[in-house]
């Protein structure tokens, strides 16, 4: 058995597949790829392990970091590369967006806990904060139900302001 080969199979034994994976992929099949799903090999995306260990990188040893970038040819993700992180407040600001717009449109604010409300003009391509799916289109996908539902059981812990913009629309404690 061959160096590549014993290292391969230690890889594997201590739940490292996805390190091994790409060290025989390179060797064999050309370049990494950069996208996720493009291509699988034993089961893992080489694609998401690339994207993965690229953003992951400050807290790679020394040694990994130096195998990514002189082995693989893998390196850290810029900063602008980086998604964007999102704050309590903005996304405070997008679901009081969509509680308004429901309002406008419906003229009363009992949302049905299943309810998703569509807001439009979010640049494409950006990532919706959390519980937000952000399409193609650029159209935020909104659980406002969800959230409507949440608001009230933490009705008591919110800010005077955020309460009375609900109260402005209506909301049912």
């Amino acid at each position: 058995m061959t160096n590549t080969h014993r290292q391969n199979d230690t890889d594997q034994q201590n739940g490292n597949a996805a390190s091994a994976s790409p060290r025989t992929s390179s060797r064999t099949a050309g370049p990494l790829p950069v996208a996720a799903g493009k291509v699988i090999v034993q089961g893992e995306d080489l694609g998401r392990w690339v994207t993965a260990q690229r953003f992951a990188w400050e807290p790679l040893l020394p040694a990994q970091q130096w195998l990514l970038e002189n082995v693989l040819g893998i390196e850290p993700a810029q900063e602008a590369e980086r998604p964007v992180k999102r704050t309590q407040d903005t996304m405070w600001a997008v679901n009081l967006r969509a509680a308004r717009q429901f309002h406008a449109r419906e003229g009363h604010l009992r949302v049905p806990r299943k309810h998703v409300e569509h807001l439009a003009g979010a640049a494409e391509g950006t990532a919706g904060p959390s519980g937000h799916q952000t399409g193609a289109d650029g159209v935020v996908v909104v659980k406002l139900g969800t959230w409507l539902d949440n608001v009230r059981k933490r009705a008591d812990r919110l800010t005077e302001q955020r309460r009375a913009d609900l109260d402005a629309l209506g909301m049912r404690w």
